[in-house]
């Protein structure tokens, strides 16, 4: 995934970007940079964030750099921001989202005259140098923003930073958030609304889709105006949106608090554990709905060692991250033994790691382990966005167990075992609950976790549920 923030202010703004950027930190664990414009110059630092957090890499920076505007971002892939020189200009730019179409873009923009782009390990190239090469095409960076959010298979989110001010861009149809807060003398830009809070600043506006905007100190100019369709993404409540975080003006905890209000529910008293409780960190605010509605306490029987482990992304090779997730959990035997035990996580995307904790429980004496994810099965790889670290959708335990029992499978097959109302779906969690030895199994209704949202479904992308674009 990714985050980023931006500043633009009467003043120095280098220690409001720094605490602004690391508010994202949620986002991503590989890379981190931030650039600022000022009586210097463009300057930037960019660094490997992967063994050390954001905040840590980058205090040095603070000192070194200068400027009344930056931005800046977490990045899970590329290093950015990048400096930029064209017939544009110089600018500064960072970006979040995901292209599908990158071999095309890459050779239209070969066939017109760039010659290369740098390389990054793995042969791929960096998504942003592409997106600024494509802005670079038109006569104004207002129209080669908006060229990249009709050219792009996929969405792009844009931040970027000229001599005169910041430009930002909200992807096409609104799949990632982007807002704007303001103080005296200032405004701000930020993926996550929570992380200017604590700077002094108020919410000015939420970015329509698509929609383009200029800032400087002292206004908020609207260059493009918003389109009418959105289609947010619905994971973002669910699993990667921080707590304190609003999108469209619903909360992410209390969203999180009515999806395991549903889920009990939908239980409607069928199962009778002893306690109720969260995988850290995502599923606990599921879980603390679900023993609210339910009147089942609500315990920890094993609690995330933050002091070494504080972050929820995983390294990208399957086996570290199967220990880590071994590593961050403690238990709490007096929790476990000869209890009942109902579990909510985010979601299920391969099972190893569910299937490991739950094998861990039954080893502590765990009596029964429910297990209720705080989504409907997974069925399809994510097309807009870069959340999953899934190379393939059959990393999904559902499309192994779907392709084992199907062989051939079809848009129509897998329409099937996405309604929960049909024999296959039933037959796919009772697959997928054997193999991992849950005791019972019940996903969130998608829709049910579309009212737990509270937005109208034609504003909400449910793409990695159902195929539905």
């Amino acid at each position: 995934m990714g985050g980023f923030f931006g500043v633009t202010s009467k003043t120095d703004c280098t220690l409001e970007l720094f605490y602004g950027v690391d508010y994202h930190s949620h986002l991503g664990t590989r890379r981190g940079g931030m650039a600022t414009y000022g009586e210097k110059g463009f300057q930037r630092a960019i660094h490997n964030i992967e063994n050390a957090p954001f905040r840590t890499k980058f205090e040095r920076d603070v000192e070194e750099l200068s400027g009344n505007m930056g931005i800046g971002c977490i990045s899970d892939y590329e290093p950015q921001p990048l400096l930029i020189q064209s017939h544009l200009g110089s600018f500064a730019i960072t970006t979040v989202g995901k292209i599908n179409n990158q071999d095309e873009l890459l050779k239209k923009i070969y066939e017109n005259g760039t010659g290369h782009f740098q390389e990054m390990s793995g042969g791929q190239i960096n998504a942003t140098e592409l997106v600024a090469a494509l802005i670079t095409k038109a006569d104004s960076l207002v129209e080669g923003i908006r060229f990249v959010q009709e050219i792009v298979d996929g969405s792009m989110t844009i931040l970027l930073m000229t001599k005169e001010g910041l430009y930002a861009a909200r992807d096409k149809y609104g799949r990632t958030p982007l807002v704007i807060g303001k103080k005296e003398g200032a405004f701000c830009v930020s993926f996550e609304n929570f992380a200017y809070i604590n700077l002094g600043y108020e919410d000015y506006k939420e970015l329509g889709p698509a929609e383009i905007v200029h800032i400087t100190p002292e206004s908020v100019e609207t260059v493009s105006p918003p389109g009418e369709e959105m289609k947010i993404c619905s994971f973002l409540w669910v699993y990667y949106g921080y707590p304190t975080s609003s999108y469209e003006g619903i909360n992410v905890e209390n969203m999180r608090y009515k999806c395991g209000s549903m889920l009990a529910k939908r239980d409607g008293g069928g199962v009778n554990p002893d306690i109720v409780a969260g995988v850290p960190d995502s599923g606990i605010a599921h879980a603390i709905g679900y023993a609210n509605e339910s009147g089942i306490p609500y315990a920890r029987p094993f609690i995330k060692y933050t002091p070494t482990w504080p972050r929820s992304f995983m390294p990208t090779n399957q086996s570290q991250r199967e220990l880590i997730a071994r590593m961050k959990l403690i238990p709490v035997q007096a929790l476990i033994e000869n209890k009942k035990l109902l579990l909510i996580d985010d979601s299920i995307v391969r099972g190893t790691q569910l299937r490991e904790t739950t094998e861990f429980l039954y080893r502590s004496g765990a009596k029964e382990v429910h297990i209720r994810p705080a989504c409907p099965p997974l069925l399809f790889g994510c097309k807009y966005l870069n959340f999953s670290r899934s190379k393939s959708e059959m990393d999904l335990i559902t499309r192994r167990v779907i392709q084992e029992r199907e062989g051939e499978v079809t848009q129509e097959i897998l329409d099937e075992y996405a309604d929960p109302c049909c024999a296959k779906y039933d037959e796919m969690l009772e697959e997928i609950r054997k193999r991992l030895n849950f005791t019972t199994l019940r996903y969130h209704r998608l829709d049910d976790l579309v009212a737990s949202i509270g937005l109208s479904p034609c504003k909400l992308c449910t793409y990695c549920f159902n195929g539905k674009e």
